[in-house]
């Protein structure tokens, strides 16, 4: 009876026995009601509430709905993946290549035989290096059979030192036994500098010899630099033999050395006039 009493008169009972009347008594009493062990899923609301017999459901929290533009789509990622990739190594050509250290550029040159190989210094600080490597792939695409490699001055600057390279972006041609063909530097505007090299340089051709690479001087500079790890014995110079040799008689006296001819000009035309009677 007590109980009907006071949930006609408005006042919420817990199923615990806590009565609590009045405006303080329903928030302490559904405050007790939320504390109590016992407390029922859904609690009941009085009469005079705009709810009257309603019930409220207490049911596991949803999980919030994360905003689309949080979630990385795969063009997304394609897109992080080609910003992260460096300027140089864009457009690369499978017959181009970055040098890793002296000894890779000296066993580079030496290994690629009759090939021409064209060893391009640059940096990546470098703006005319940046406008110019466009092109530069597009000369190794167009050229397959010639060998590019790439030498990042700023990860090599004491072996550019050894090479005497002082200015970017520098290019230098080699072949076979010839070695050195040219060097030289030029930009996207001068670019023409480079094209005339490509078209007088690679045509097929032998040549007979071991492949030369590097200069002596430059091999024996390199090996002198205590920051590489590379090291070079200077090749002793070929003793004649057979016909070639000199054959001296114990006792006999040396000639003088034969007297240069002088060149002379005359009329347009390059004649070789003897010195001697």
């Amino acid at each position: 009876m007590a109980t009907a009493q006071a949930v006609a008169k408005g006042s919420v009972v817990s199923p615990c026995g806590i009565r609590a009347a009045g405006f303080g008594g329903r928030r302490r009493g559904a405050v007790a009601a939320r504390m109590s062990p016992c407390a029922p899923a859904t609690v009941r609301i009085g009469r005079k509430s705009p709810f009257l017999g309603a019930r409220l459901g207490v049911g596991p929290r949803r999980s919030k709905m994360v905003p689309r533009n949080l979630v990385a789509s795969p063009v997304q990622m394609n897109l992080t993946f080609a910003k992260s990739t460096k300027w140089w190594e864009k457009g690369m050509q499978p017959n181009m290549r970055e040098i890793e250290s002296a000894q890779d550029l000296v066993d580079s040159l030496a290994n690629a035989g009759d090939r021409l190989v064209i060893v391009d210094f640059f940096s990546p600080g470098c703006g005319g290096c940046r406008a110019l490597h466009p092109k530069i792939c597009q000369f190794a695409e167009q050229n397959p059979d010639v060998l590019f490699l790439q030498v990042n001055y700023e990860e090599h600057k004491s072996m550019c030192y050894s090479l005497h390279v002082h200015v970017l972006p520098f290019f230098r041609f080699y072949r076979g036994a010839q070695g050195r063909l040219c060097s030289f530097s030029c930009t996207n505007a001068t670019i023409k500098k480079f094209r005339d090299a490509l078209a007088k340089h690679n045509p097929d051709r032998c040549s007979i010899g071991p492949t030369r690479g590097l200069e002596e001087s430059e091999l024996l500079a390199l090996a002198a630099n205590k920051d590489l790890q590379f090291t070079y014995t200077k090749q002793p110079e070929p003793v004649p033999s057979g016909d070639d040799a000199e054959v001296i008689a114990p006792g006999s006296p040396r000639l003088p050395p034969p007297a240069k001819p002088l060149v002379r000009q005359g009329s347009g035309e390059r004649s070789l006039v003897s010195s001697g009677r």
